[in-house]
């Protein structure tokens, strides 16, 4: 498991527990950051288990501390640390997929393609090649083809000459409408393999029960 989901596991399993998940409710439905006081006297609970359990969501980032003096005028005391939720998002999803990331490059094409008049496919397996570049950029120095795709959540997996793809990071979308996104994954991943130098492998649509619809194939010798 790479560190990235490692992490989002620890967050959302730090909810398990029945008095963070209640301190965690309560912060999240207040229309302001809440201080420690407040909700050890909402939910009953002793201050110090209430800051335990406080510091240890933000720890996980699922909460973020703000400081608010609560009085003014000369004299006023230290800033007080209130929390609130935090802003990035967490969600876990196994097998990983990247949905988020599929809309955006979705959204992206349509509103080029309003702007443009052009096709909103080819503008979309444009978009995809160039992220998979990005993608094979940012880790070229550091990673091999097989870690970069793991990375993603590929499942990747050697079989002869071939790199099997487990798992499908658009795999509900995939299903639902095929032809669009196989094709958007299919750039994905070319870009990827150009930009990594990986000319002993190409990218092919070859879609099977239970893995992702494309297949990297390996190059024969010449």
């Amino acid at each position: 498991m790479d560190e990235s989901l490692t992490s989002r596991v620890s967050a959302v399993a730090a909810l398990d527990e029945p008095t963070r998940r209640r301190l965690y409710d309560f912060v999240v439905r207040q229309p302001a950051p809440v201080t420690r006081d407040a909700a050890a006297e909402a939910l009953g609970l002793s201050r110090s288990t209430v800051v335990f359990h406080l510091d240890r969501l933000v720890g996980q980032g699922l909460l973020e501390v703000v400081s608010e003096r609560r009085t003014g005028g000369p004299g006023a005391g230290r800033p007080s640390k209130l929390y609130r939720r935090a802003d990035q998002q967490i969600a876990v999803s196994l097998p990983d997929r990247q949905y988020e990331l599929a809309g955006q490059l979705l959204a992206t094409a349509v509103q080029e393609a309003d702007a443009t008049g052009r096709s909103p496919r080819t503008i979309l397996e444009r978009l995809a090649r160039q992220l998979g570049q990005d993608i094979g950029r940012a880790s070229r120095d550091a990673h091999h083809v097989m870690e970069v795709l793991e990375d993603f959540g590929f499942e990747p997996r050697r079989l002869d000459t071939e790199i099997i793809l487990g798992n499908c990071p658009f795999h509900t979308l995939a299903q639902q409408h095929t032809d669009l996104v196989c094709g958007m994954n299919l750039s994905l991943l070319t870009g990827l393999l150009d930009e990594l130098n990986a000319t002993d492998l190409t990218a092919r649509l070859q879609p099977q029960p239970g893995h992702c619809c494309v297949r990297l194939q390996q190059q024969a010798n010449p």
